[in-house]
């Protein structure tokens, strides 16, 4: 009779996650969530009708959670990109805190709860479109568009504008010209606020062999679409005014901030010398940032002074 000897056999390692709440935080991209929570408020708010508050928060936070979930699937399929690009570099992943299992895993349930939680509670419209939101995001942009096409921001561009119309679906259960100008606007929004970037970024894109804009057009034509694309924005934020979809306050709040838009783009537009390219570029992309949260503010502030204003009177 044979013996076994039990200490020939070796164990495979188990690999214990380092991990910690702040990395999984991390993959929720909480600045962009940020903005997703802010947006999907404002369509929230102007919807019209009654909905109960405790659905209000259920939809604002599913609609949250789909972002986070977006952003982790995204980063657990970009990790090569994020490892050699200095912006993304210390993301979890490139770390080696969070595998991209660990992310896909993640995502996944997150991606799963947030439209099925939304669906049940709410409506199956919004969680639907809850649904395509992400599946935009991850599968036609990150996937499809981001590594193959200079256009990749500008078709992936739809993803990030969609929280506004899923928020006043929750809401009413159906769809309005008032999400969809909301819609237009961030969609319009998303090249000049992101070119802006890629301008100030493009060697890390370039050595990521990301065909962002500036990469693979140059410089010069990146300008001139961030100009064509502001004029375009300035205009259909500030059409919702004249359509008397929105009001007064609203529209002068647009034209200010869209004039500021415009300098700034003419500014790339004109500025080629490296530093100051550099000083205009980066002006751009933070004004961009105000602009977007002002504009959606105003249009907040001013829905929830006309519904306080005749209980006050």
């Amino acid at each position: 009779m044979s013996v076994v000897d039990h200490t020939a056999i070796e164990l495979p390692a188990v690999r214990i996650s380092e991990a910690d709440v702040g990395d999984y935080i991390a993959l929720l991209k909480p600045r962009v969530m940020s903005l997703v929570i802010f947006t999907a408020l404002v369509g929230l708010v102007i919807a019209p009708g009654h909905f109960h508050p405790v659905l209000a928060f259920t939809s604002l936070l599913c609609i949250a959670v789909g972002a986070g979930a977006s952003g982790a699937l995204n980063m657990a399929l970009e990790g090569d990109i994020d490892a050699v690009m200095s912006r993304t570099a210390n993301r979890p992943i490139p770390r080696g805190r969070i595998t991209k299992a660990e992310a896909m895993a993640f995502g996944m349930t997150l991606a799963f709860f947030s439209v099925m939680t939304l669906g049940i509670l709410v409506n199956w419209y919004a969680g639907s479109l809850l649904a395509f939101t992400i599946f935009f995001y991850v599968v036609v942009y990150t996937l499809l568009l981001k590594r193959r096409t200079a256009q990749n921001i500008v078709i992936g561009g739809a993803a990030g504008s969609l929280p506004p119309v899923v928020a006043w679906v929750a809401a009413t259960g159906s769809i309005s010209v008032e999400p969809l100008l909301l819609f237009l606007i961030i969609f319009f929004w998303t090249p000049p606020h992101f070119w802006a970037l890629a301008l100030f970024r493009s060697d890390d894109y370039a050595r990521a062999g990301v065909p962002m804009l500036p990469v693979v057009a140059g410089p010069d034509a990146t300008r001139m679409q961030i100009l064509l694309y502001t004029i375009v924005l300035v205009a259909i934020a500030a059409a919702p005014w004249p359509l008397g979809y929105f009001d007064f306050v609203y529209g002068i709040t647009s034209l200010v901030l869209g004039a500021g838009m415009l300098v700034l783009a003419i500014n790339v537009y004109v500025s080629r010398e490296r530093s100051r390219s550099l000083r205009a570029t980066r002006k751009l992309f933070a004004f961009s940032i105000l602009y977007l949260f002002a504009l959606f503010a105003t249009l907040l502030i001013e829905t929830v002074m006309r519904t306080v204003m005749p209980l006050v009177g």
